[in-house]
């Protein structure tokens, strides 16, 4: 009878809460000027060209844009704008065969994690019968399917358990799908599988049962990320005993760890953050440095050598370098700079990048650490992780320093990946409050410089991020090696102590009262589920909200239709930044005063 009582809440008692809690919000937001004039702005700011990195499958290169093709004559392939009438179906991952033939695509509805996963033949742009359902979180060549007996639209609050790996041939039934892997005794395992460069490491016609796997590493001790391999030689980039990554070369004919061999050395002080291989034996290494990054090109054949020779002029656009190394008795290299970047560049119309000015600053945090932040009157960051913040483009954002006259600072805390393993473990289990007092030492240093008062200080994460503006990150065991598990007691005592739900509380002091606050979430978001911010802003509402000092409005914005479609991307941030126009008394700005 719970049960039945529960699911009766869930489909009715649920909608109701989320429409009383839409006649609080709502008119709220429409009350505010600013709104419709930020709405004005993205509307014909947003829809500028974006185009993505090109890449190349078989013979044909690919890319994703949302206006004109570049030059040359490009076709449209998948167009996810026509996916759905009401714009609640996107594009959730995508995959091509190797020869670039075939196309796997997923489709995600209402912002849900779950994904069905269709095909097509590329030359014609053909949908092919093959129809996947019930995919979620990873897949490639093979399939990463959880078997999940109730209901799977993006409301279930249940945890993802009994993964299982599959593997699909292309003409047939999904029931026909051949089960490669099942981890019966670890039921929070999750796992994905990845095919070679040489293509030697799964056969397309071969797999017929479970697969025989061979453990290669059988601990947590560090990430292996494949990166190629040359037969029996494995190159990865790790961070086992290697704080900043490096990349290694591992033999599966002799993987004892002594016989493991360095081809990229870890850097003292910059993180690598990617590696591919390309022309065959070259390495294109990513690092970043002070969160910029750095791109390099290392030679698999010439190992570690010296740049001999180099030439170029002040009036000349080329370069002349001579590389020479115990194996290679001279390597002359050319770089023309005159050669132009891969067109468009593409230009915002309304933005001139010289009316903004963007600076990085190091700031002293609670116990001395020197941290990483820019400029404010938002201030944003993410809760770690190992994710890097780096720069990205926003017109949002944008729009916001220009017409609200604000300023906008980003802060890189620990817990993150912008300094390596080391900066990530400051920042997690028994030492998450770093995370939290970095944050703040953060607004304290904007405040302190003189960038914006508290009064006119507006704090703002998401995802985990949200933990810093107040309301409990909830995923289930995906980040418990970051956060920990209740299941501990010694655990729970460092969750209690910064879990929102259970700090809150009425400012002591009798003229003092708790900051604007606006929960943004949606009804099927089954990663971060809205019933836990539903649960923390009641409880707000209780304990502070019937206080009759606290006149700052405790409010709350529950999607319903979510999906990625523009209009819904325009009107969920024109909402944020209304609230904050609203709360802090913000006139728009037509455009920069004339300087003096």
């Amino acid at each position: 009878e719970l049960g039945k009582s529960f699911s009766s809440f869930m489909t009715h008692g649920y909608q109701l809460s989320i429409q009383g809690l839409a006649f609080i919000t709502v008119p709220f937001l429409e009350q505010c000027p600013i709104r419709g004039l930020y709405k004005e702005g993205m509307t014909e700011l947003y829809g500028y060209p974006k185009y993505s990195c090109h890449f190349k499958k078989g013979n044909r290169s690919f890319y994703f844009y949302n206006t004109d093709s570049l030059e040359g004559e490009a076709k449209v392939l998948l167009d996810p704008n026509i996916l759905s009438d009401d714009g609640m179906v996107a594009l959730r991952g995508y995959a091509f065969r190797e020869d670039g033939e075939y196309f796997a695509y997923g489709l995600s509805a209402s912002g849900s994690d779950w994904v069905t996963i269709k095909f097509m033949k590329v030359d014609s742009a053909k949908e092919l019968p093959d129809v996947l359902e019930r995919v979620k979180f990873n897949w490639n060549v093979l399939q990463l399917i959880p078997q999940q007996d109730e209901k799977s639209d993006g409301r279930e609050t249940s945890t993802n358990l009994h993964q299982k790996l599959y593997y699909h041939v292309l003409g047939t039934d999904q029931s026909e799908d051949i089960l490669c892997a099942e981890f019966p005794g670890e039921p929070k395992w999750m796992g994905g599988a990845e095919l070679s460069d040489d293509g030697c490491y799964q056969e397309s016609n071969g797999i017929t049962g479970i697969l025989k796997w061979v453990k290669l590493i059988d601990n947590f001790e560090g990430e292996y990320n494949y990166v190629t391999n040359e037969r029996m030689v494995f190159i990865f980039k790790t961070n086992c005993h290697s704080p900043n990554y490096r990349v290694i070369n591992i033999d599966f004919r002799d993987p004892d760890e002594s016989k493991r061999k360095v081809l990229v050395p870890e850097h003292e002080k910059d993180v690598l953050e990617t590696v591919a291989c390309v022309r065959s034996n070259f390495l294109v290494v990513c690092y970043l440095h002070d969160v910029k990054n750095i791109l390099q090109l290392h030679n698999l054949t010439t190992g570690v050598g010296s740049v001999m020779g180099y030439s170029s002029q002040k009036k000349d656009a080329e370069i002349f370098y001579q590389f020479t190394s115990f194996l290679s008795p001279g390597i002359i290299y050319h770089c023309d700079l005159t050669k132009e970047e891969l067109k468009p560049r593409v230009a915002v119309k309304g933005i001139d990048a010289s009316d903004y000015q963007t600076v990085q600053i190091f700031y002293p945090s609670k116990d001395g650490i020197k941290l990483d932040g820019s400029p404010p009157a938002l201030l944003s960051g993410s809760d770690g992780v190992n994710r890097s913040i780096t720069p990205n483009y926003s017109v949002a954002r944008l729009i916001f320093v220009r017409h609200m006259g604000s300023i906008l600072a980003v802060a890189n805390i620990r817990g993150g990946g912008e300094y390596g393993e080391m900066w990530h473990k400051g920042g997690i289990l028994a030492n998450k409050q770093n995370c939290f007092d970095d944050f703040q030492c953060a607004a304290e240093y904007l405040i302190k410089e003189g960038y914006t008062s508290a009064k006119r200080l507006t704090i703002n994460g998401g995802s985990d991020g949200g933990l810093f503006s107040g309301y409990l990150f909830t995923i289930g065991q995906a980040w418990t090696t970051d956060y920990g598990c209740s299941d501990s007691e010694q655990r729970f005592e460092w969750l209690v102590k910064y879990s929102p739900l259970h700090n809150v509380k009425l400012p002591e002091a009798d003229d003092s009262q708790c900051p604007s606050m606006l929960l943004l979430t949606a009804d099927h978001d089954d990663r971060v589920v809205p019933l836990h911010s539903l649960k923390f802003v009641v409880t707000f509402q209780y304990i502070v909200g019937c206080s009759r000092k606290q006149s700052n409005p405790l409010l709350i914005h529950v999607a319903t239709k979510v999906g990625k479609p523009t209009a819904k991307v325009i009107e969920e941030v024109s909402d944020m930044f209304a609230f904050i126009a609203q709360c802090l008394n913000i006139d728009w700005i037509p455009q920069f005063p004339t300087p003096s």
